[in-house]
């Protein structure tokens, strides 16, 4: 039977929120996200102003609990009661925790690096900036004017360079010290499910027609997980990111090297 509104929705501690879904219950944690199936469910009890959410258990296995606590006492009855109403009585033995879907919302190690790329393409842009007007104030206009396509060019190089020999060495590292297992796809477009070592179903974003694909993910950070590339396309990106990065380099060394001259009267 579907969990089914009008049932309270839990404000807890810390930003924690409990509500009830078509299909069973929806833990929202400050990050992330646990979606519980109602078929998962084997009680929700409601304890002063806390609620405990029992999932279902083999005989002789300790069951998975989920918590929310400082919530209206009254809502945790009224929640409790509603939902323990709706549960139907089961006799077969499952493994709720098993059912159980986490989403994770915190920024990725990727979205950490676009991040810091940037305010380094910012700063890099700053520092064109005040080379031109160091160079008009040394009375080099045409120094001034050269230093702004070369100075972009190699800002957009370097960031682009780095970002894909970051990618490459993640990758890398994921296949060579991580764990790649199958993930299926879920009931959305571009969503694929895979499950830890801890038995934590997660979610996967990536786009693909495939019903399966291949995830390797970090053990001590499961939620940090990539779909590999092919071996061609890996070697391709780290080539052509590194020669990139290289002229983004050299791109920087002659700007130095403009400068040097331009203040030491070279270019006077």
């Amino acid at each position: 039977m579907s969990i089914m509104p009008p049932i309270p929705v839990l404000q807890g501690r810390y930003g924690t929120v409990l509500s009830a879904e078509q299909e069973g219950l929806v833990l929202e944690r400050p990050g992330e996200e646990l979606t519980i199936p109602a078929e998962a469910i084997a009680r929700v009890h409601a304890e002063a102003r806390s609620v405990t959410v029992e999932l279902r258990a083999p005989s002789g296995a300790t069951p998975s609990v989920h918590r929310i606590e400082d919530v209206s006492q009254a809502a945790a009855t009224a929640f409790a009661d509603a939902v323990n109403a709706l549960l139907p009585e089961r006799t077969e033995e499952i493994d709720g925790g098993a059912l159980v879907v986490l989403r994770t919302f915190a920024k990725t190690r990727r979205q950490r690096l676009l991040r810091r790329l940037k305010w380094f393409v910012f700063g890099c842009l700053a520092v064109v900036v005040a080379l031109c007007v160091t160079a008009g104030i040394a009375g080099v206009a045409g120094l001034a004017i050269a230093i702004v396509p070369i100075g972009v060019i190699a800002t957009a190089s370097l960031g682009f360079g780095v970002y894909c020999v970051w990618t490459w060495n993640r990758e890398r590292r994921l296949l060579k010290h991580g764990i790649t297992v199958v993930a299926s796809q879920a009931n959305r477009p571009g969503m694929y499910f895979y499950t830890d070592t801890a038995g934590t179903t997660r979610v996967l974003s990536h786009w693909s027609f495939e019903p399966y694909v291949r995830a390797s993910y970090n053990p001590q950070d499961p939620s940090d997980v990539l779909v590999p590339q092919a071996p061609f396309m890996r070697r391709f990106n780290i080539t052509l990111g590194a020669f990139i990065l290289l002229c983004g380099l050299n791109g920087v060394a002659l700007l130095a090297i403009m400068m040097v001259g331009t203040l030491s009267g070279g270019g006077s």
